[in-house]
């Protein structure tokens, strides 16, 4: 349960083939083109429902599979309900905080996973600026002064934080109206520093310009650790605040 929320979801990064002052003002170009692509966009929450295998770490065997039922309320709280292995586990997530109750019912307060609330980050992209995007990159050490184009699946994306050829870099891969559809960033994990990439792809539209990513990918040092598919998603069906409040996540049955 543990890997699963550690591999599950991942961070951001930047880049650029041009002189630096050049590349970061087409950096920040794409992102402020595609934020302004949701500016018409009203989400307050989403409910999403999706299926979960994890692999063997040769990365090619499933090892095990299970649901879940995540829930974003803008701007700050997440919702997590995982079943994995017959286990039931809930993380709740506010801002910087984060709380987990296990299958034996025991709640214990943790450290907001930065994976988690990266991926809000890419999937649910509202209310944020193109400055804080780049800024929330450049904190996971992606250079936003070194970017290129290249093109994945077959669609011209702009490549924030590697050149063309760089493989092992920091980088976020941007298409102009999908958004995120890839990002690499070197994350310590238990077993020690890794290079994690996650590709989000399967794009369907969900609400006026928005885009959301049917299927994940989680890689760690090339390998296929998790895959998530999505089943279903809902928006603006205000789910109650008490899903959100860790006292209430205490008196759960």
């Amino acid at each position: 349960m543990a890997r699963a929320r550690v591999l599950l979801l991942v961070l951001l990064a930047i880049g650029v083939g041009a002189p630096a002052e050049v590349a970061a003002q087409e950096a920040r170009a794409a992102v402020e083109a595609f934020v302004a692509r949701l500016a018409e966009v009203r989400i307050s929450d989403l409910e999403i429902l999706q299926n979960l295998t994890l692999y063997h770490q040769d990365g090619q065997h499933p090892i095990s599979a299970g649901e879940q039922r995540m829930l974003f309320k803008l701007p700050q709280r997440q919702r997590l309900e995982q079943t994995l292995e017959g286990q039931r586990e809930i993380q709740v997530t506010v801002g910087n905080r984060a709380w987990v109750r296990r299958a034996d019912g025991k709640v214990y307060d943790a450290k907001a996973v930065d994976s988690v609330r990266a991926l809000a980050s890419v999937v649910v992209p509202f209310q944020r600026r193109a400055t804080d995007m780049l800024a929330d990159w450049r904190a996971r050490g992606v250079r936003d002064d070194v970017s290129h184009v290249a093109r994945i699946g077959g669609r011209p994306v702009t490549v924030i934080g590697a050149r063309p050829g760089d493989r092992d870099m920091p980088a976020v891969w941007l298409d102009a109206e999908y958004g995120v559809v890839r990002i690499v960033t070197r994350e310590r994990l238990p077993n020690g520093p890794k290079l994690v990439d996650l590709t989000l792809s399967e794009h369907r539209p969900l609400t006026g310009a928005y885009f959301f990513p049917r299927r994940q990918e989680a890689f760690i040092d090339g390998k296929l650790v998790v895959l998530i598919t999505v089943r279903s998603i809902q928006v603006n069906t205000n789910p109650p605040d008490a899903l959100f409040d860790p006292e209430a996540l205490r008196r759960e049955h």
